[in-house]
């Protein structure tokens, strides 16, 4: 399993990149907006994961372990595969996934080239569920930060309170005016990223 590669980009394109790593290049699937980081002859170290197949395997690559994590929950979801779930980090932040979830707006993910009525609803559906934001939050609300977070670190399989006060002391770190992202970031950060997150291969 290739968990993560650290080289040079050697190609990129609007969706992929050639990756570099002691002589071998590694093609990887990424979003747009992972694309519009990155430039040619520069060293990157993107965290991947790896989809076996009978005819080959794929890399996805994401410039952090947040977006790779909820990349394998939409995954999770019956009727995403890893290209839609793609489409959807290309077309919405987390902080913007997270939220759709929370207020149960599908309509988010209905914008999603690729994403039909019947999958944009299953995503929120099922992900409600492994993100805990159901229990966190009232849905149709505007959810708090600390909710969000909590939720989320919830559903990559941490305890609710280790994961309240991981998320309480983001806060108190990077201050009110800090997106979900860079909260939820820094909470991984406080509690490593040794949680596994449930994969699917649809």
């Amino acid at each position: 399993m290739i968990a993560s590669l650290n080289g040079k980009i050697i190609a990129l394109e609007p969706g992929s990149a050639i990756i570099d790593v002691s002589g071998v290049g590694y093609l990887v699937s990424i979003t747009g907006p992972t694309s519009n980081l990155l430039s040619l002859d520069t060293s990157i170290h993107l965290f991947t994961t790896m989809i076996v197949r009978e005819d080959g395997f794929s890399l996805f690559g994401f410039p952090n372990s947040v977006d790779q994590k909820i990349f394998d929950l939409l995954r999770s979801v019956t009727g995403v595969g890893p290209k839609s779930a793609l489409a959807i980090l290309s077309a919405m932040s987390v902080d913007q996934i997270i939220s759709s979830i929370a207020n149960e707006d599908d309509a988010s993910f209905k914008q999603v080239s690729g994403v039909g009525p019947k999958t944009a609803k299953l995503i929120v559906l099922t992900l409600a569920g492994k993100l805990g934001v159901t229990s966190a939050i009232t849905p149709k609300t505007n959810p708090t930060e600390l909710a969000l977070v909590v939720s989320a670190l919830a559903g990559l399989g941490w305890n609710e309170r280790v994961a309240q006060d991981a998320a309480q002391q983001s806060i108190r770190q990077l201050g009110s005016q800090a997106t979900t992202n860079e909260l939820l970031k820094d909470a991984l950060s406080r509690l490593g990223t040794s949680k596994s997150v449930g994969t699917s291969d649809e």
